[in-house]
């Protein structure tokens, strides 16, 4: 049905946009020759995934450019705005943990993930394979050395100090030559190199030993293996210090499995390994990752990529050098990684094709029971109070009943709200009205937590904001097991408790559920007065912050007038602060 379309296409670089009945665009690519490339789509020889996208293209259009280059970023540009279905899903990827030395007067020894905000990259130290493993560092050298651990510095010495972990920065003069002497020794560590290490460890543990506190020295001793195993194992076999990220993969069955190596000074700090559906070919789809793995991690001085990846544009893009080795140990650690990422395929991939035929079973009964084509992108809402009265809500996205974690959203719900209906009726209309007035993605589905009363109050929301979506509620029975869905119609009908269908819409609710008591238990963890203050609409990170500094404790706060407080929050704000301080105040 493209055969006239088709033949006007030119044979020129650029970005094709797939596009399905409704003008979604579900897949967007790059072609060194667009005609060839669409061609293929229609007229070749196409499986798996990539066949059931072409079963839902109603459309497509491309956009010619100058290089093939230009059509690399305009593609991560296109994905990047449309988040397309087809393509390489990543956003829910956590970033990799990363320990900071930071460069103050007093360094200070923390685990951190967000280092794209970082502004100064060379006190970073990994990627660590985990977050626990880095942890693990951190508390092994705040344990040798007596580095600062308070963020601020106080008027009395800390707990640190009195146990010996701390130099009392916060009071005594430091000997800077002793300080210079520590982040020497740690830096050296964290760049693989633990002779220092091992040294202090074995002059603690000797001293422990010798006053008789054989279950410190027992400690030491354990930390001295840890030290000695960890580096023994990561330990490769190189000619030259080297530092750089490896990567190289492994395809069968539209899925393409990727392992990569993170080498730091000879050393292999740890390893990533992902496995991908993709739709196009294994060469762009693994050329998509390495770009998009680089939207969270620091981007090496170098990276290396196995033969048939196009290493030049992948380094134009990325500004930094991208080799492929042929020879020698780099060529033999190449190969080492694609047996790695042979290996974790081979091994998985009879459980992903048996998960994804079980969750595309169990979309096609709900698509039937809703009577619709597709039911897709499903979101879900649950809400959660505190004090008795006030309400938290919380909101999860699943894409064919996979979460889409960083589309989860969290809701305070207003003040005077004191029951479930008033905070799904005020949720459900933020998120959607929001998502009318951005252009958002609209989901295929809805589902809230309850029977007819709570569709029906859902229901009449979205009908006042003229949104034609499905909608429905999970109805618990008296053993507060998922039994019913309660249609928009309000008709009721029985799940089946040992099927497919069954299984997910629990797994959603469960998910959801935990989601919104996770956010009711964080801030009731931050303590009453932040708790109330994180709890007032109108009252984000930076007015609380400026609240807590001026006012520092819930009594002041109390006692201000609202003209004192609207010097620091808007007066509609310092009222409604005033007014839920007022009916909390027992």
């Amino acid at each position: 049905m493209f055969k006239e379309k088709l033949s006007l296409v030119p044979d020129l670089p650029g970005s094709y946009q797939m596009k399905d009945k409704d003008g979604v665009i579900i897949y967007v690519g790059k072609a060194k020759n667009l005609k060839r490339r669409l061609k293929s789509y229609f007229t070749g020889n196409v499986t798996g995934k990539t066949k059931k996208l072409v079963s839902e293209i109603a459309s497509f259009e491309y956009i010619v450019t100058s290089s093939e280059l230009e059509s690399l970023i305009l593609e991560i540009t296109l994905i990047k705005k449309y988040n397309p279905k087809y393509n390489i899903l990543l956003k829910d990827d956590k970033s990799y943990p990363y320990i900071e030395f930071t460069k103050d007067k007093y360094p200070i020894l923390k685990v951190v993930r967000n280092i794209k905000i970082k502004k100064n990259k060379n006190n970073l130290y990994g990627p660590f394979p985990n977050v626990g493993a880095a942890r693990r560092v951190v508390e092994m050298l705040n344990r040798i050395y007596p580095l600062r651990k308070c963020e601020r510095l106080g008027k009395e010495y800390c707990l640190y100090y009195h146990i010996g972990e701390c130099l009392g920065y916060c009071k005594n003069e430091v000997d800077k030559e002793r300080l210079e002497t520590m982040k020497r020794e740690i830096i050296s560590f964290l760049n693989g190199d633990s002779g220092h290490v091992l040294i202090e460890l074995y002059k603690k543990m000797d001293d422990a030993s010798n006053k008789m506190n054989f279950e410190k020295a027992l400690e030491y001793k354990n930390m001295i293996n840890d030290v000695n195993i960890t580096l023994k194992n990561q330990k490769i076999v190189l000619n030259r210090d080297v530092n750089l990220d490896l990567f190289n993969f492994y395809s069968k069955e539209n899925y393409l499995s990727v392992q990569v190596f993170f080498i730091r000074s000879g050393t292999l700090f740890g390893r990533s390994k992902k496995i991908i559906n993709y739709s196009d070919t294994k060469e762009d789809a693994f050329l998509e990752y390495i770009i998009r793995f680089y939207e969270k991690e620091i981007i090496p001085r170098e990276i290396l990529v196995p033969d048939g990846i196009d290493a030049l544009i992948l380094s134009k893009y990325l500004n930094t050098s991208v080799k492929t080795p042929y020879r020698g140990d780099m060529k033999n650690l190449m190969e080492l990684a694609g047996e790695n990422a042979k290996i974790i395929l081979e091994e998985e991939l009879k459980t992903i094709t048996n998960d994804e035929k079980i969750r595309m079973d169990a979309v096609r009964e709900l698509s039937g029971i809703l009577g619709k084509t597709k039911v897709n992108r499903i979101e879900t809402f649950d809400n959660s109070h505190l004090f008795g009265t006030y309400y938290v809500s919380g909101m999860v996205v699943f894409e064919n009943f996979q979460p889409l974690r960083n589309e989860y959203r969290k809701y305070k719900i207003d003040a005077n709200v004191k029951d479930d209906l008033k905070a799904m009726e005020e949720v459900i209309y933020r998120r959607y009205y929001r998502l009318l007035m951005e252009k958002g993605t609209l989901p295929d589905l809805i589902i809230v937590d309850g029977g007819e009363t709570q569709v029906t109050v859902a229901r009449k929301i979205l009908d006042d904001l003229g949104l034609n979506i499905n909608l429905i509620g999970l109805k618990k029975d008296d053993h507060h097991r998922t039994s019913l869905i309660v249609t928009s119609d309000l008709v009721s009908i029985e799940l089946d408790i040992h099927g497919h269908l069954f299984h997910f819409l629990t797994m959603i609710q469960d998910e959801v559920h935990r989601f919104a008591i996770t956010y009711h238990r964080q801030i009731k963890n931050k303590g009453a007065l932040s708790s109330i203050l994180e709890m007032v609409p109108g009252i984000g990170v930076k007015r609380r912050q400026e609240l807590l500094r001026k006012f520092s404790s819930l009594k002041k706060i109390k006692e201000a007038s609202v003209s004192e407080l609207s010097s620091i929050i808007p007066i509609e704000v310092a009222k409604e602060l005033k007014e839920y301080l007022k009916e909390n105040s027992n």
